[in-house]
């Protein structure tokens, strides 16, 4: 599909049926579906979708807090922000653009087609930012998040089994970026023991803070069990 060949309203029309959706404002729903790149070779429109972009990115974050927190009371602050990170990443929300076709009916420019921009994850996961952020403006929130949840609930089983399958570091350095805004570094605080049995002490700072200690035969185990040890204070609320 060529959204150069095709008029935008067209184009606007088959993606809302595509979508399950229909827009009051027709308007919106055109400017969520246009990429900056167009605005210089389709002159009359009147702006791409990056102010959307910015509004849905807050939208589907409150609706992936408040789908989360129902859907699991028993979980600390902390193991909810990191499912929550994981539910409006980049990748997450590319891949349910891709489930809709999103990138097929995205205003673009000859360049920016011509170089991947339909497949690529930036595009994409801000493309369906841009989608909710209209869909927001034109119907409110719980039209948002009754459009939303059918792309969530699916991924909880995805999202527990990478969460089991994640070492203690990559789920620290999850959870730190997005509670914290900040990697965790790893410090050797000590050494002991002979040469053939050394046992390591590492501390995992983050933004100079401690917020874990372990200890291992090698500093990969060590820095797994400081790693660990942060994310179990960090769920029971400790730091």
């Amino acid at each position: 599909m060529d959204s150069k060949q095709r008029d935008p309203f067209e184009l606007a029309s088959a993606f809302q049926a595509r979508a399950g959706i229909h827009f009051s404002n027709q308007s919106l729903i055109l400017r969520a579906l246009t990429h900056r790149s167009s605005i210089n070779e389709l002159p009359f429109l009147n702006g791409d979708n990056e102010r959307l972009e910015f509004l849905g990115d807050a939208v589907i974050g409150l609706v992936a807090a408040e789908f989360l927190y129902q859907r699991f009371p028993e979980k600390r602050e902390g193991s909810l922000t990191a499912m929550r990170a994981y539910l409006v990443r980049k990748e997450t929300l590319a891949r349910f653009a891709r489930e809709l076709a999103l990138g097929d009916y995205l205003l673009m420019g000859r360049g920016e087609i011509d170089s991947g921009g339909r497949g690529r994850d930036s595009t994409l996961s801000s493309a369906f930012e841009a989608v909710l952020g209209a869909l927001y403006l034109d119907q409110g929130m719980e039209a948002a998040e009754a459009f939303l949840l059918p792309f969530f609930r699916p991924e909880l089983a995805r999202l527990q089994t990478d969460q089991l399958t994640k070492d203690a570091k990559s789920r620290l350095q999850e959870w730190s970026q997005a509670a914290l805004k900040a990697t965790p570094t790893y410090v050797t605080i000590s050494a002991t023991g002979p040469d053939h049995d050394r046992v390591f002490t590492i501390e995992v700072r983050i933004d100079g803070k401690t917020y874990g200690a372990g200890t291992g035969k090698s500093k990969q185990l060590a820095a797994q069990a400081a790693a660990q040890d942060a994310l179990s204070k960090a769920n029971a609320g400790k730091q």
